[in-house]
């Protein structure tokens, strides 16, 4: 029996949750394991499991099956403490459930149920879940969403009389007047530990050859079982992902969710449809997003920056207060210092920019050698004159210049304050001409080593 705390609410049991991730996703061709599909820069799955970690449950249970040899390792490295179940062969979410059980078999507690495929699932849609059930001491509670047209989706039926759960539907089965009914399953539920195990002992298997979880909530309902519901805020946001359509779908949600929470913050998002801001990105209010900008996970922007139009930053950039990126320019792993300005046609790969230097348009850092990637630094003041190609390793110092379409080419690093021009560059004279030299007498006869290697990637 639960006890009850001094405010009157029952006290908190233990947790249990089970992730099922064992679908084939067979109508995402070529995809892999369905549950690892990128989604907004992350798999579905680490989506989930972001949500389902808020909770803090005692023990997780991740149902695994298809691509497991994928799915396991995956676990491994990124949710180390759950446990997995496998099931092999595939019979359906009642059959996973059983095996997760079965995986934990002293466990008594509450046991929530979620969905590998499900990345749009946030903590507090799992939290009013737990809470609303726990408050009303149930066997079982189930959150629903309403629709116009819930589609493929489970039909909540209720009692005429009482307005309680009688059973799902799932919409495979449904009559045309069933089919009708607007308020549907989200596929989240959680029960009381020992009610959930006696209901999925024994499920029916149904001609598809699959033991759905719905039919054990029907079943405690039927034997006199507590089964209540929880509205979803949008249910709608909470559907699955079995087709590409559902993939964009998704991706879409999480988009405008994760939109919305830096515009919430402060940051002045010009066009927030046009936006994509991946998960992990640290905005600083009164940054300006402008339209068709794509920032990747791991990016920092500070106060008073501007992004775009039409820029990428990729994952590891980092751009410090009043740092421009303009018109398709992309930026990865780097460090723009205070005041920099690159705004137009440029990449910055691994690069290390100081302070007010200015990046002309069409600069290209060649951070790749055809084996590994090497750092571009250019000092604070510095001006890089349109089109130059910066060969990595190399650096540009403080204050310095380089002309035009110059190539400044591997470990051929640029003094402070000196200005170079040609190719391969080198230093310009008092007179205007560049100085010769030998290095610039043999770059006559063949391109340097670094200039032929070195690329964008």
């Amino acid at each position: 029996m639960k006890t009850r705390t001094p405010s009157g609410d029952p006290a908190p049991t233990a947790l249990a949750a089970l992730v099922l991730a064992a679908g084939k996703g067979t109508r995402l061709p070529g995809a892999g394991p369905k549950v690892l599909v990128d989604c907004l820069g992350a798999p579905m799955l680490e989506h989930v499991r972001r949500a389902v970690a808020c909770l803090d449950a005692k023990e997780t249970v991740v149902v695994v099956g298809h691509g497991r040899e994928v799915v396991v390792p995956w676990l491994h490295k990124h949710w180390p403490g759950a446990r997995t179940a496998v099931q092999e062969p595939q019979h359906g979410t009642g059959h996973a459930v059983r095996l997760a059980l079965a995986a934990i078999p002293r466990f008594d507690g509450d046991v929530i149920v979620a969905y590998g495929d499900v990345p749009q699932v946030e903590p507090d849609d799992l939290r009013r879940l737990l809470d609303a059930h726990r408050r009303a001491r149930a066997d079982a509670t189930v959150l629903t969403g309403v629709a116009t047209d819930a589609g493929r989706l489970g039909r909540i039926l209720r009692d005429p009389a009482t307005g309680r759960l009688q059973r799902i539907i799932e919409a495979r089965e449904a009559s045309p007047e069933v089919l009708t009914l607007r308020e549907f399953n989200t596929g989240l539920c959680v029960f009381a530990a020992g009610p959930l195990r006696r209901a999925v002992a024994d499920l029916p298997r149904h001609t598809n050859g699959e033991e759905y979880l719905t039919d054990a909530i029907g079943y405690l309902a039927a034997s006199g079982g507590k089964v209540e519901t929880e509205r979803a805020a949008d249910g709608t946001a909470l559907l699955g992902v079995n087709t590409p359509a559902d993939l964009a779908a998704a991706v879409t949600s999480l988009r405008r969710r994760i939109v919305g929470r830096h515009l919430a913050a402060g940051v002045l998002v010009a066009d927030p449809e046009s936006t994509v801001i991946e998960p992990d990105v640290e905005i600083a209010a009164g940054a300006r997003i402008l339209p068709f900008t794509y920032i990747g996970h791991g990016c920092k922007i500070g106060p008073e920056c501007v992004v775009g139009p039409f820029a990428h930053l990729r994952g590891g950039t980092v751009l410090e207060k009043g740092a421009q990126v303009g018109n398709f320019v992309e930026v990865k792993a780097s460090v723009l210092a205070a005041g920099v300005k690159a705004k137009h046609l440029t990449y910055l790969g691994d690069a290390d920019v100081g302070a007010d230097a200015n990046i002309g348009c069409g600069t290209i850092t060649a951070n790749y050698d055809g084996k590994q990637k090497h750092r571009t630094t250019v000092g604070a003041g510095a001006h890089i004159g349109s089109g130059t190609v910066l060969v990595a390793p190399v650096t540009v110092g403080a204050g310095a210049r380089t002309g035009a379409n110059a190539v400044v080419t591997a470990r051929h690093d640029v003094p402070a304050g000196a200005t170079v021009v040609g190719v391969p560059a080198r230093p310009l004279g008092a007179d205007g001409k560049a100085k010769p030299a030998a290095a610039a007498a043999k770059a006559k006869s063949a391109p340097a080593a670094g200039a032929k290697k070195g690329r964008a990637s």
